[in-house]
């Protein structure tokens, strides 16, 4: 009597407990999903799905209005004889070859000044971070009064200090470019800065204690011990560094709209032209793809290059 009472006792105890924590585990799940599921949808109706269409758009021609005409290759062909799209890649180039060192050499230079104990440390660091977080059309117009090339402070002390022929900065086509990297530079220093302080954080001091007894001095220690632990770091900076000189767009369209002339016309502005301003979406579509395929190149090329330093 007994062995038959625990033996129907049993399956009903389980039922029973896995009834409540299946209703837990359904509720659990419903709310992770409703917390990631807009994310999600968000992700792939403005940027999988406008991606995936954009391979497709850059075989036809299209003006946005009507049906798409299949063209095959025909707008890579026109690219190759396009002389503003290479003009806009040279420009692309040259502003990413110089931006990148620059904004690590300032970013890092900045994190190990403002890593120290020294008065007024969370002033500078805000102040530092500040461009970062400002309207990039109070920048355009705040640098393009400093660089006037009659009227702007930087001009008049050139000049002050014995400077005939100052440069015309964003009037100048050879300086346009240069002019532009500055304010890029000065705008994006103090996010990166924040990232290598924070990787300076992680270094054990002791690695510096060691560094000290074995009679390393200052200079030693930067290159024997913070520039080896801050790799992982830098690795990342250079990386976001470098999708965001491909890409650069909006700095160059409020400062000085791709000129004088192409002088700082890039492959973002140039698409963006060709799209909007020409209803030339096939073209544009494969203008993006090439510079897609750039941006998927150099990634590539730097996670390899660190994989293989990392063995």
């Amino acid at each position: 009597m007994s062995e038959s009472s625990v033996a129907i006792a049993r399956p009903t105890g389980a039922v029973g407990t896995r009834g409540p924590l299946r209703r837990l585990w359904l509720r659990n799940a419903l709310q992770g999903w409703g917390f990631i599921l807009p994310n999600f949808v968000g992700f792939a109706l403005l940027t999988m799905v406008p991606v995936v269409t954009l391979f497709y758009y850059a075989f036809t021609s299209w003006n946005a209005f009507g049906k798409a005409k299949f063209t095959g290759v025909e707008n890579f062909v026109r690219m190759w004889n396009d002389g503003s799209f290479w003009t806009a890649l040279w420009n692309t180039v040259y502003y990413t070859a110089f931006h990148i060192p620059l904004t690590l050499v300032v970013s890092l230079g900045l994190a190990l000044l403002l890593n120290r104990r020294i008065r007024g440390l969370a002033f500078f660091r805000t102040a530092a971070f500040f461009p970062y977080i400002t309207s990039i059309v109070a920048i355009a117009v705040v640098w393009n009064t400093l660089f006037s090339p009659d009227y702007g402070p930087i001009n008049q002390f050139l000049r002050a200090i014995g400077i005939d022929n100052p440069p015309g900065w964003t009037a100048s086509a050879t300086w346009s470019m240069p002019a532009v990297i500055i304010v890029g530079t000065w705008r994006e220093m103090g996010y990166y800065m924040l990232l290598f302080l924070a990787g300076l954080q992680t270094v054990p001091r002791e690695l510096y204690e060691a560094a000290r007894v074995d009679g390393a001095n200052r200079w030693q220690q930067f290159w024997g011990v913070t520039l080896p632990m801050l790799r992982p770091t830098t690795f990342f900076v250079t990386v976001m560094l470098t999708i965001g000189s491909f890409k650069v767009f909006d700095l160059i369209l409020v400062m000085t709209e791709g000129g004088p002339g192409q002088s700082t016309l890039v492959l973002s502005q140039y698409i963006y032209q060709k799209g909007f301003y020409e209803n030339d979406f096939g073209y544009a579509s494969a203008v993006s793809i090439v510079l897609f395929a750039i941006c998927i190149a150099v990634t590539v090329i730097q996670f390899l290059y660190n994989k293989r330093k990392d063995a």
